[in-house]
Formats: C-alpha cells, sequence, structure tokens
C-alpha cells in the first residue's frame, strides 16, 4: 500500500500549528495550575472549570504530532538509510542545540540573577552535570524533552511499520488498530499494570499508524465533518463530566495522554481539518502565518517552556487569572515563535534550531 504524496498539504499544517498551541496551552495551564491555590470554590469557579478542560482537551498536541508523523511518512517507498540520515538528525541536532542554550541559561541566571535558584554549584562538572540533566528531561523545565526521545524511538520503529504498510491490506491495518486500542484502554483507561518502556513504544506508533490510516481511509465516518464534531465534543463532555464527580476525591482529575478519550478528540480534530473546507479556505495571509508556525513547530517546543518557567521566575505573577494565562501565552507560542522565526533567516543555524 504504497502512497507518495511530496506535495505540501494545508490541512497538515493546520493540525501541526493545532498541536503545538495545544501543547503550549496546556503547559501555560500547568504553569498557572502551580500557582493557584486549590480548594472547593476554585474549582467551581470559571477559572477552575476551564482548568479542568484544559489539563484534558490540550492532551491531543502529542497525539496529533504522531498521527502526522505517521501520515506523512508511513506507506511511501523510501530507503533505510536515508530515512535514518535524514529524520534523526532533524530532531536530535536541535534537542542538543537547545539543551545547551537552555543549559548556559540556567547557569548564568542562577549566577547573575538574585533570588533565581535553578544551579547551586558553578564547578565545570557541576555545569555538565546540568548539561547532562537537560538531555534526560531532569533539569528545570527540560520536562518536556521526554517527547525527542518518545520520536527517536517511533523513527527507530517506522522502518518495519512502514515495510509492513506497504505489503499489506486495509483489514490487517484495521486489525491491529482494534488490538492497539483495546491495549490503549487496557493501560490508560482501565490502569492496568503494564511496563511503562514497553508503553513508550507501543502506544506512541501505534499514533502513527492511525495518523497513516486516517489520510487514506474512505471509510465515512472519517470522511466527515459532522461525525468529527461528535468526536470532539462527546469526549470532552464526558472528561468533564467525570472529573467534576470525583471533585471530592482529586481536585483536578486528569486523563492519560493515550487513554481512549483523548485519542476520540485528536481523532475528531484531525478528520475535520481533513474534510471541513472552511477550515480549508482561509485567506493567505492566514495560511502564510498558520504554515510559518507549523514549520517552526518543533523548535518552538524546545523552547516555549524554558521560556515560561524563566519569565514565571523573573515577574512575579500577582494578576488575575486570565491576565496571567495570556501573558504566559504570549512568551510560551508568540515569543518562541517570533524567536524562531527570527533564528531561521541566520542560514548555518537553520539546522540546529527546529525548523522542519
Amino acid at each position: 500500500m504504497s502512497n507518495n504524496n511530496s506535495k505540501r498539504i494545508f490541512y497538515f499544517d493546520a493540525l501541526r500549528t493545532i498541536a503545538i498551541l495545544c501543547v503550549v496551552l496546556l503547559h501555560v495551564t500547568g504553569h498557572l495550575g502551580e500557582m493557584m491555590h486549590y480548594n472547593l470554590s476554585t474549582i467551581y469557579s470559571l477559572s477552575g472549570a476551564f482548568e479542568t478542560f484544559a489539563n484534558n482537551f490540550f492532551r491531543i498536541g502529542i497525539a496529533l504530532f504522531l498521527m502526522l508523523s505517521g501520515a506523512l511518512l508511513l506507506g511511501r517507498d523510501w530507503d533505510v538509510r536515508n530515512f535514518f540520515s535524514k529524520r534523526i538528525p532533524r530532531i536530535a541536532k536541535p534537542f542538543l542545540f537547545w539543551s545547551l542554550i537552555f543549559t548556559f541559561m540556567l547557569i548564568s541566571t542562577s549566577y547573575f540573577i538574585p533570588n533565581i535558584d535553578f544551579v547551586d554549584k558553578f564547578g565545570i562538572f557541576d555545569m555538565l552535570g546540568v548539561f547532562i540533566d537537560m538531555l534526560l528531561c531532569k533539569a528545570p523545565g527540560a520536562a518536556v524533552y521526554w517527547f525527542f526521545w518518545m520520536m527517536l524511538g517511533v523513527y527507530l520503529l517506522m522502518p518495519i511499520f512502514n515495510k509492513w504498510i506497504n505489503s499489506t491490506d486495509w483489514s490487517n491495518i484495521e486489525y491491529f488498530l482494534v488490538l492497539w486500542i483495546i491495549y490503549n484502554i487496557a493501560a490508560y483507561s482501565l490502569m492496568i499494570p503494564i511496563p511503562e518502556a514497553v508503553s513508550f513504544f507501543i502506544s506512541p506508533i501505534g499514533f502513527a499508524v492511525l495518523g497513516y490510516y486516517l489520510r487514506y481511509s474512505e471509510r465515512k465516518i472519517f470522511n466527515n465533518s459532522f461525525a468529527a464534531m461528535i468526536l470532539i465534543i462527546i469526549p470532552a463532555l464526558i472528561m468533564m463530566i467525570y472529573s467534576y464527580s470525583i471533585v471530592d476525591s482529586k481536585i483536578l482529575f486528569v486523563f492519560h495522554r493515550y487513554s481512549f478519550l483523548i485519542m476520540m478528540e485528536a481523532v475528531g480534530v484531525f478528520c475535520l481539518f481533513k474534510t471541513s473546507s472552511i477550515l480549508n479556505d482561509f485567506g493567505d495571509n492566514i495560511k502564510k502565518f498558520v504554515s510559518s508556525v507549523a514549520l517552526c513547530s518543533y523548535g518552538m517546543y524546545l523552547i516555549h517552556s524554558q521560556l515560561i518557567m524563566v519569565a514565571r521566575k523573573i515577574i512575579h505573577l500577582q494578576l488575575n487569572f486570565t491576565i496571567e494565562y495570556i501573558f504566559l501565552f504570549i512568551v510560551g507560542f508568540i515569543f518562541s515563535w517570533i524567536i524562531i522565526c527570527i533564528l531561521g533567516k541566520i542560514q548555518f543555524l537553520e539546522d540546529y534550531i527546529g525548523i522542519k
């Protein structure tokens, strides 16, 4: 089942923009959640309701990134060696570059700015330890770097799945997806204990296969905008209702990024942008902006969390929820996009900042 299509598709750019937007909004929500003093009156407020919604709905960002990788890369004729030589450096170089930059930033801000204590020792081996912690997602603001390691695992598995997809039929792909969905329900909805190392590989590559399937599937349910809206709205309502039904035991219940309801929402968003003529018929200026964000999305992912963290440290926010949310969104989304865009104009940096 080989499909070759190198032509740029706008709805893919739109989905990538939605994906990075969701990631940033989720992390902004998380930062504000740390600053809020939760109690029953807080959780039943408008800001509490938004926190509950955002902490679940915006988790579709990672799923969308994975589905786009599968939609773009699977089912094509490519050589394994060329695939690795092109794809792995495209994620590894920016990861190493920004890890080094933010290691320097953590050390320098801790050394020169009073009351900032990201780093408390400044010996050579201590600073090397900060860099290693950055690579291992242990340094302040580096927790989001797990994404690189996950994508590396997906790329290592892709040649196997690509060869299988090119030699099989739709019924076998659907059979795999059914088994994969059952696995995800067991692991992330029924919470049946499964080794984390197994989940780290199975769930992401499944989303990649799902993205390929949704791109080319001719089933009516996946080619209907109304059905896509249902797949978005129903899971969102269920998650809100369930979260509030257990408010006495857990103030904020968060569904796992690979849970069944999150997957349904991601499928709905993917299919909505695939099928909606309205969402694919924006003006040229909007399309240029969307395409620009899509190209910068990986670099934005690698820098947005640290920018938000440093902004919180330097500027002690004591404003209302809405103003703080807008401010952190501007720092995490708009400012990170501007940084990547500007650096992208420097030719020798293009391979290192996360433009793809």
